[in-house]
């Protein structure tokens, strides 16, 4: 009688480890294998290190147009950058310029 009161526990308990064995096993896959795991960490520097060099030539391009705007301010509006759009833009030359087409 009383084998058959152990039996079940013992049953009970091999479940239990089984299923605490099962739930170990899927969080260290996860931990290794999961989105933000061990195998992701390569992935996740390599994405880091092309989105800061991004974020440096979009700087330095910003850069640029700030100065541009700066040097087309209407108050005092630099005259050399005021030609250069004037002729790329509107095709517009003075009578005593000569124009080169390069091709």
């Amino acid at each position: 009688m009383k084998r058959s009161r152990t039996e079940p526990r013992f049953a009970k308990e091999a479940v239990t480890r089984t299923m605490a064995l099962g739930a170990l096993l899927v969080m260290g896959g996860w931990a290794i294998a999961g989105p933000s795991g061990l195998l992701a960490w390569s992935e996740n520097l390599r994405l880091l290190e092309q989105r800061q060099h991004e974020v440096q030539q979009l700087s330095a391009e910003r850069d640029e147009l700030r100065n541009r705007v700066a040097l087309l301010d209407p108050r005092h509006a630099d005259p050399d950058l005021a030609g250069e759009l004037l002729r790329s833009n509107l095709n517009v030359v003075h009578p005593d310029e000569m124009v080169m087409l390069l091709k």
